[in-house]
């Protein structure tokens, strides 16, 4: 028998091989590819080619990235004890300018480059002081690709030094030099200015979002206290004479964690006035933590290694969770609270209300890629472990009062979730939670490959009646809910599970719900479009919808599977040739009516869905060559988490600072 793996019996000497490969000829066959055919990038080419590999993607959340970037060389300054000021400033030119008082990137010679070391940082890929503990011992940017990619993508950039009691100076575009480094005056002060400007070649949108870069700096100072972070943006008609700024925040935090916890948790009710703080290191790993129970019925944990927000947790993550399980568990025997008790605490049941950033400075970390979102480490789970379920033990021996608070709630959630059990297997005996039968009033479509299929969840028969007539049926389905669904964020499980409308929309999706039943690779639709009238009552069931999915499907979120459909405000109309124009804003309105001059016309303000018809709701909203939809991103974890609590949580108060704050910033007012 003969085996197939092995070389045939004849073979071609080694000259007539490397004949054949380089001249085409023998019996190869030439199909057109060659050495000619590979392309050797050189510089800065290859960010410029392939942009998402290095900042995740040419969309908004790229374009903030070459911010952060930026931001984050400054912190790391902050982490070594060298910068206690960054001021970030949104220009009205498009520009955005990063400046601290560091120690100012180096102007000296760099010895095997023959240049100035700044311009070396600006313009080499994997050039910086990060690589070894002596510049930094712990750093964000380990890669070494930062500045040099916001160089490579901003259309131009200005680099200004102050150090050595002079002002050095280079410009870029597109990431080439376009000046030498200069000394262009004197001064007192130290530190880095880098101002650039985006590149319109690279980017959908050049648009910042000045909330978006706000909320991460007040998180920056939050993790590093005593830090002072300015964040600006200029008025339209600020001019460099005379400077003026519309948005002007000044965030410092001596608290640091503490405070984090506290801002986190406002509107919500804590079960202890003030957060548990421990901070500990070992083996050169340095760990703060703050923690707080609330009355809610979700929980919410934060993790940072080297400030870098870790979204999707590690090993870190797994040694808090395994930590606060074991050592609550433990000490409730002991202390005898949870001696008479039918039910153990499981690790959802000790986190109920529970809110806590955890904050690791860890010297060698191995993340998941350039974006950073998982820590690898595997030496980290063990010693954070350790760490938390010391100090949180030594809290709870001299402090049994807020034990006490901690096994009731604890308690009450393990109760809690043996009802869910129940309410979970007799809705799956009845076929109400799995696919083998789908909700009645679903329309489904004919597609099974869920990458090509699209769930409108529609509020209302009547625009649901609209949807199905006006749907391509072969991929978009139809989910009509009637009335408002539960709001989830004052709700346990086990209530959640008892609404209809609820396990229609679990039952629809397909993927289950909660951290123990859901999974991804389940889902029936990737994209699952929420479509509601423009007006109070359908903004209010846009946020119910996205509170159960962040709470109860949160993977939808993270993964881009939630949309929101726009449909039109207005229809503008003409009888002199039947003429019809849709408006989806105000602005679009007025541009239409002063398109169409003094011709008589018929303004038409949609209040919902149900006032067009299947045609009209096909072309404006559904169509996808035509429609328009928001994608639900979830740039801040944190940020989303405190936004629910205050907007559909229990307290008034913040809820109604949230509206006075926010109130000029309203789109569309509906009155």
């Amino acid at each position: 028998m003969s085996d197939s793996r092995q070389p045939p019996d004849e073979t071609l000497p080694a000259d007539e091989v490397v004949g054949t490969l380089t001249s085409g000829t023998g019996d190869i066959e030439d199909d057109g590819y060659a050495a000619k055919d590979i392309l050797v990038l050189k510089g800065l080419e290859a960010v410029r080619r392939r942009p998402s590999m290095y900042i995740g993607s040419t969309s908004s959340r790229g374009l903030h990235h070459l911010v952060y970037e930026i931001v984050d060389n400054s912190i790391d300054e902050t982490l070594g004890g060298y910068c206690d000021r960054i001021t970030f400033i949104l220009h009205n030119d498009g520009t955005v300018s990063v400046e601290d008082n560091g120690r100012g990137i180096p102007t000296d010679i760099h010895p095997q480059q023959k240049r100035p070391a700044v311009e070396v940082v600006m313009t080499v890929l994997h050039a910086g002081g990060k690589f070894d503990n002596h510049s930094y011992k712990v750093s964000g940017g380990l890669h070494g690709v930062g500045l040099s990619v916001v160089n490579a993508l901003s259309e131009l950039l200005d680099v200004t030094v102050y150090q050595k009691g002079v002002i050095f100076r280079q410009r870029y575009e597109r990431g080439k030099i376009c000046s030498d480094l200069d000394i262009v005056g004197s001064t007192t002060k130290r530190g880095t200015l880098i101002r650039f400007k985006p590149d319109t070649e690279i980017f959908e949108s050049t648009e910042f979002n000045y909330e978006l870069i706000s909320n991460r700096l007040r998180e920056l100072a939050f993790l590093n206290r005593g830090v002072t972070i300015v964040c600006q943006e200029e008025a339209c008609d600020s001019t460099p004479e005379s400077p003026s700024f519309s948005r002007d925040e000044v965030f410092l935090y001596e608290g640091g964690l503490r405070e984090f916890v506290s801002y986190l948790n406002e509107g919500k009710t804590p079960l202890h006035d003030n957060p548990i703080c421990m901070s500990s290191e070992r083996d050169g790993i340095s760990l703060d933590l703050a923690m707080q129970y609330t009355d809610a019925y979700t929980y919410s944990i934060n993790t940072y290694v080297n400030n870098i927000h870790t979204i999707e947790g590690g090993t870190h993550l797994a040694g808090l969770k395994s930590a606060l399980t074991r050592t609550l568990n433990s000490f409730g025997l002991k202390s005898g609270l949870l001696k008479d008790e039918k039910v153990s605490l499981s690790g959802d049941d000790v986190r109920e209300g529970l809110t806590v950033v955890l904050s690791l400075k860890v010297p060698n970390p191995q993340f998941e890629g350039q974006t950073k979102t998982k820590l690898g480490n595997s030496e980290v789970r063990g010693l954070v472990e350790s760490m938390v379920g010391e100090d949180l033990g030594d809290y709870l021996i001299n402090h049994m009062s807020v034990f006490r608070l901690i096994v009731e709630k604890s308690l009450s959630a393990a109760r809690a979730r043996e009802a869910a059990r129940k309410a979970r297997e007799l809705a799956r005996r009845k076929n109400l939670l799995d696919g083998a039968a789908l909700p009645g009033k679903l329309a489904d479509c004919s597609e099974r490959n869920p990458e090509l299929s699209e769930l409108f969840i529609v509020e209302g028969d009547s625009a649901g009646g609209s949807a199905k007539q006006g749907r391509n049926r072969h991929f978009q389905a139809i989910l009509p809910l009637r009335g408002k669904i539960l709001n989830v964020e004052k709700a346990r499980l086990d209530r959640a599970l008892a609404s209809e409308q609820i396990r229609t929309l679990i039952t629809a999706i397909g993927t289950g719900f909660g951290e123990e039943d859901f999974d991804i690779n389940k889902i029936r639709y990737a994209k699952i479009i929420i479509m509601t009238d423009a007006d109070v009552d359908g903004a209010h069931i846009r946020t119910l919808l996205l509170t159960f999915f962040y709470r109860y499907m949160r993977p939808l979120v993270d993964f881009g599977h939630i949309y929101i459909a726009q449909p039109p405000l207005y229809r503008v109309s003409i009888k002199k040739g039947k003429k019809e124009w849709y408006a989806y804003s105000d602005a679009e309105r007025d541009s239409v009516l002063e398109e169409i001059g003094n011709s008589p016309f018929h303004l038409q303000r949609y209040k919902g869905l149900g006032e067009m018809n299947a045609e009209q709701l096909w072309e404006t909203t559904m169509n996808p060559e035509k429609r328009v939809l928001l994608s639900v991103q979830n740039d801040d974890c944190a940020v989303a988490d405190r936004l629910f609590s205050i907007l559909m949580g229990d307290q008034v108060e913040p809820r109604r600072q949230f509206i006075e704050e926010h109130a000029l910033q309203v789109k569309n007012l509906d009155i």
